[in-house]
């Protein structure tokens, strides 16, 4: 068996250590699913902003003494990942616990907690779907979801009511943190509207936070049937059963939040010249929001880059793809729009505002 050169071999095992870091990167997933089912955010943000200690968090969860240890070392992966401030009183001293911005979206009480979120993405259906991936590339089907489950996520969704409950709750738990960053920070997108129509719009989410801040836009969700026979009778918004691929509702503005992204372009083109016939020119005003992602290799922020990007592979799962601007306009005008205009204020996410 052949010996290694001395001076590569430093280097052969930081390359097996990076293989190591990807292979095991789903104990992320599986650690931060831990933390919230065993509800360690709540216990931390209940101590009244004091620091939480080992011990005092080991009790509050029930745990057994014999598995306080493994505790401190989930805690320290979970901390060394941004979502636990880790602090030792003094040289053998216990640990302590404080909570950071990110795992304070994963407190129950929070409204904009992310809870359903994560329930829905590490979700053994979905996850189930990632051992076909390399098998699906041979071939011409378009859904890693598909090929693992025999039926699109949509149709998936519609045939098993609970999980269609468990994906529109994800949903909606992005949309209020990402539509109250919208309404706060750029409320001109909705200002001098009179009716805006939230396509895909799910249970209402995004369509009722709009119409909460702007009284005077008559707000409507339009989605798949079985989706809007979900919304709340009575409710602010009105729901419109029917399928993007075949119209859209008139309204002064059709949104479009995290839809595109799920779809070939050629399928973005459909419903991209639905819309454009469903509002008024653009000197009454007519134009179509999205609400998605605009691709940037970003040297100066790699977190949010390698989000993008994992977005991107992610959405592969029912068919999707996320665009860079030139991908973007492209789609654009062969929907037959004639201008669009980008803000980049939301995270990964950016606002497109597309005219007729």
């Amino acid at each position: 068996m052949a010996i290694v050169e001395v001076e590569k071999a430093e280097d052969l095992a930081l390359a097996q250590a990076h293989v190591w870091k990807h292979i095991f990167n789903f104990i992320n997933s599986m650690a931060l699913k831990c933390a919230c089912d065993l509800g360690i955010p709540d216990v931390i943000a209940n101590h009244g902003g004091r620091p939480v200690t080992l011990t005092d968090l080991a009790t509050a969860l029930s745990i057994p003494a014999v598995k306080t240890d493994c505790l401190r070392r989930l805690m320290r992966i979970l901390g060394h990942n941004g979502f636990f401030v880790r602090q030792t009183n003094g040289e053998g001293g216990e640990e302590t616990y404080l909570l950071t911005p990110s795992s304070k979206l994963l407190v129950k009480d929070n409204p904009l907690n992310l809870l359903d979120f994560i329930e829905k993405e590490v979700h053994p259906v979905f996850v189930s779907s990632w051992h076909y991936f390399s098998e699906w590339f041979k071939t011409t089907e378009q859904r890693v979801f598909k090929m693992a489950h025999g039926v699109s996520l949509w149709e998936y969704n519609s045939q098993h009511p609970e999980m269609n409950t468990m994906f529109n709750a994800g949903m909606a738990s992005d949309a209020r943190i990402l539509m109250n960053v919208v309404v706060s920070k750029c409320p001109e997108v909705y200002q001098g509207l009179n009716s805006l129509v939230d396509v895909g719009g799910g249970t209402g989410t995004a369509a009722r936070i709009v119409a909460e801040a702007f009284p005077n836009v008559k707000c409507s969700v339009y989605d798949l049937p079985h989706v809007v026979a979900t919304l709340p009778k009575n409710d602010i918004i009105q729901g419109i059963g029917g399928s993007m691929f075949e119209s859209i509702p008139s309204a002064h503005a059709v949104q479009l939040k995290w839809v595109l992204h799920d779809w070939s372009d050629e399928e973005c083109v459909v419903i991209l010249q639905n819309a454009k016939k469903a509002i008024p020119s653009r000197e009454e005003g007519g134009k179509v929001i999205i609400l998605d992602i605009v691709v940037v290799e970003n040297a100066d922020n790699l977190d949010l880059t390698e989000t993008q990007f994992l977005l991107d592979v992610l959405v592969m799962d029912v068919g999707g793809k996320e665009r860079t601007e030139h991908e973007w306009k492209k789609l654009f005008k062969e929907a037959g729009f004639t201008d669009y205009k980008i803000k980049p204020v939301l995270g990964v996410r950016s606002i497109i505002e597309v005219y007729p």
